[in-house]
């Protein structure tokens, strides 16, 4: 059988479960308690993902994280 290679983004939510997505994939998601659980049930996932529609190409860069200033500013920093 042949074997792909898909970069997985694992995010913990609010409710402290793992949340695993395949960028190649945009409906391809899942959930789980612990990261190895949410890593068994993305292969999972993508195997059923592959069986309904091929991956698109998709090539990670890189992560970055941005800082951004939310809510409204005071009149006197406007």
């Amino acid at each position: 059988m042949p074997t792909s290679t898909f970069t997985v983004v694992i995010e913990k939510g609010e409710d402290g479960y793992y949340i695993a997505s395949v960028p190649a994939l945009p409906k391809c998601h899942t959930q789980g308690k612990t990261v190895a659980v949410v890593l068994e049930r993305i292969k999972e996932a993508i195997q059923l993902c592959l069986e309904e529609e091929p991956a698109q190409h998709y090539s990670l860069v890189g992560v970055q994280s941005v800082e951004v200033g939310h809510g409204k500013a005071s009149p006197a920093q406007a």
